[in-house]
């Protein structure tokens, strides 16, 4: 088994696909499962989130409406997105960040079209897990620490997006490349080819605030 780290935030729909597709995948990983806050990456990184940009926003939701229909995932875009994720990442830290805790928040979410900010969803998820009281659990100090911790340890870690994988030294951004993980854990000969090479070897060249100065 190879050891593997998850940074994931629940307010990805893309972060959800990862979650089925790891549970069907059964890929040889010992993962790890590292809650992250996807608006302290973009912070760090002085970036936009997809659903910053309204263009981006709607094709986002259409594109993953899409793959999960492709690929047989019980998929509904919640009601009201983007939504603030704290609560439902800290009750995952609470309950020891367990694929078990962190799949049924996915489901509870992304599989049939909730209300992420109704009291009722939260209460109807808490009550799944077997959680009496989740508000107090969820305010405990060292869970909200641990959340920070996760965050700036991906953030140390060069992760820009969610879902990552980190394995080993290489970051696996987005469902979609767990393809080119299947076959990076199979030694997969493209990762030692001159073209791969090649690829991390790229020499950075035009800044954008330099092509727009020429542009304008």
């Amino acid at each position: 088994m190879t050891p593997a780290i998850l940074y994931f935030d629940v307010i990805s729909p893309f972060a959800y696909l990862m979650d089925v597709k790891l549970r069907r995948a059964e890929l040889p990983l010992a993962l790890e499962l590292r809650p992250v806050l996807f608006a302290g990456l973009l912070a760090a990184q002085d970036n936009k989130g997809p659903a910053e940009i309204p263009a981006k926003r709607i094709h986002t939701y259409e594109l993953c409406t899409f793959r999960a229909h492709a690929c047989g995932i019980p998929f509904h875009m919640p009601s009201v997105h983007p939504f603030n994720p704290l609560r439902y990442l800290r009750l995952i830290i609470a309950l020891g960040e367990t694929r078990a805790a962190t799949s049924a928040v996915f489901d509870a979410l992304w599989a049939a079209g909730a209300d992420p900010e109704a009291p009722s969803t939260w209460q109807s998820l808490a009550q799944t897990l077997g959680v009496a009281d989740p508000d107090a659990l969820i305010g405990q100090p060292q869970v909200k620490q641990r959340l920070r911790d996760n965050t700036e340890e991906a953030i140390a870690a060069g992760v820009f997006g969610v879902p990552t994988l980190l394995v080993a030294d290489r970051l696996f951004w987005g469902e979609d490349s767990l393809p080119m993980l299947a076959a990076y854990l199979a030694d997969d000969p493209i990762f030692h080819s001159p073209p791969m090479l090649a690829a991390r070897q790229v020499r950075f060249g035009a800044h954008r605030r330099q092509q727009l100065k020429k542009y304008l």
